[in-house]
């Protein structure tokens, strides 16, 4: 595969990353961040670019994605845990979020005063975005030459041209950093980075790497994982750049008053930068970004669940994906984030220690122990941890959580991971030696 080859697939791969939650939360952060952005926006862009990468290199080492990697814990969690990333980030959370915040921002702002409610104008308008998600998804083998070729340079150009006037022109100095990002913003920038959803649908992603590249013949292993990590590092710094970008323009904005959030940031910040083109050039980059995200999520699912279910077929997959996701992004933009966010606080860890452990999968010989032991306290901890934000809390469990180390900054989960991956690894030795020991008192019984 040529190096130019390479070069697109990483672009098609950023297209399908870069979607409403890449673009609404790296300028929110640098409002907050202030003086303390640099931090901050490191550690997002650890779990916005860092994470992803590290769940497509996972997949590339184990060939098969998430399922592979579950399996390795148990069969029936490989199952479990696969299915709700890929609804998660498909249908049920991801491709409707993404198609509303086309909607608030490519869309809505140039209605004027019409007269027309609001749910009715989302219904005609996520009624013709889905129409054109479900035509271009039903030839993946395009999607290079439509994303990689022609969608992402004409996205990636604009924010540039956002990025760099606002470097220019936006001189208020930085503000200092709000209560959040007063002390710890490095770690504040780290939880940040789940919204963007990324290392959820790195994990559906992965494969449709793996399948693009197979499609250009390379079938030798090596090839195929050096590829799909070359393919991966180019859209993780298209990815890091255009954070740092827009998270500053946010860091600027911070002098020029007070928002809501990150869109509200953005459309202010164009229109102060230029004017009606620029109200234009934002709505254009919203509806771009969500839509190329809608479709690479649309084919992941397709393909992922089509195998699965081989009598379903990829189209007929597709297009139950496209029905479900239509519905649901009828609810509404803010009714979706109030459930999305709990459950990637759930997921997320998860997600971590689970393509963390295949890096170091020779030096504990691939103990399964090991992998449920750490999966086993990682989710305990995680999933307290998401139904807290639902208002459910466990007072002496809690009590218990609160001193865990990191817990402060919503990473007490990394001390049980390690705990039970020792924990895992230690009952797996001492399995094998009992085994052994009995094998050796047959021998002696035989002789």
């Amino acid at each position: 595969m040529k190096k130019r080859d390479t070069f697109f697939v990483g672009l098609m791969l950023f297209s399908m990353f870069f979607g409403a939650g890449n673009l609404i939360f790296p300028p929110f952060l640098g409002m907050g961040a202030g003086t303390s952005f640099w931090p901050a926006i490191i550690g997002f862009i650890l779990t916005g670019v860092g994470l992803p990468l590290l769940v497509i290199s996972a997949i590339a080492l184990v060939k098969d994605g998430g399922n592979a990697l579950g399996n390795r814990v148990h069969p029936w969690f490989g199952a479990v845990f696969t299915v709700l990333v890929y609804l998660s980030i498909g249908p049920f959370f991801g491709i409707p979020r993404n198609a509303n915040v086309a909607f608030e921002m490519g869309f809505k702002p140039f209605l004027g005063n019409v007269h027309t409610s609001d749910s009715m104008l989302l219904l005609g308008f996520t009624a013709v975005f889905f129409l054109l998600v479900f035509l271009l998804s039903l030839n993946p083998s395009k999607v290079v030459d439509y994303m990689g070729r022609i969608i992402t340079p004409t996205l990636l150009l604009s924010i540039v041209v956002l990025c760099v006037t606002g470097f220019f022109k936006l001189d208020k100095p930085l503000q200092a950093p709000n209560e959040t990002y007063q002390s710890a913003s490095l770690f504040k920038g780290f939880i940040d980075g789940y919204q963007t959803m990324d290392a959820l649908a790195a994990l559906a992603f992965g494969i449709v790497i793996l399948t693009t590249i197979r499609q250009k013949g390379v079938t030798d292993p090596k090839q195929l994982t050096s590829y799909t990590v070359k393919a991966a590092l180019v859209a993780g710094t298209a990815l890091a750049l255009v954070y740092a970008g827009i998270g500053f323009v946010g860091a600027r904005m911070a002098g020029y008053g007070t928002f809501d959030n990150g869109t509200a940031i953005l459309s202010s910040a164009a229109v102060i930068l230029l004017g009606t083109g620029g109200k234009i050039l934002l709505g254009f980059i919203f509806t771009l970004a969500c839509f190329t995200t809608c479709v690479g999520l649309t084919i992941a699912c397709g393909q992922y669940f089509s195998k699965m279910f081989p009598k379903l077929g990829y189209r007929t997959v597709v297009t139950l994906v496209t029905l479900v996701s239509f519905s649901i992004a009828n609810l509404g933009l803010n009714q979706i984030i109030a459930i999305s966010v709990p459950f990637l606080v759930m997921a997320y860890p998860l997600t971590i220690v689970l393509v963390t452990l295949p890096f170091f999968h020779r030096f504990f010989g691939g103990a399964k122990m090991v992998y449920a032991g750490a999966m086993l306290l990682t989710g305990i901890f995680s999933i307290y941890d998401g139904l807290k934000m639902f208002g459910l809390k466990w007072n002496m469990f809690e009590s218990f959580a609160s001193h865990l180390p990191f817990a402060s900054v919503g990473l007490g989960w990394i001390v049980p991971a390690v705990v039970g991956g020792v924990a895992g690894f230690v009952l797996e030795k001492l399995g094998r030696q009992s085994v052994a020991s009995s094998e050796k008192s047959e021998l002696k019984k035989v002789s």
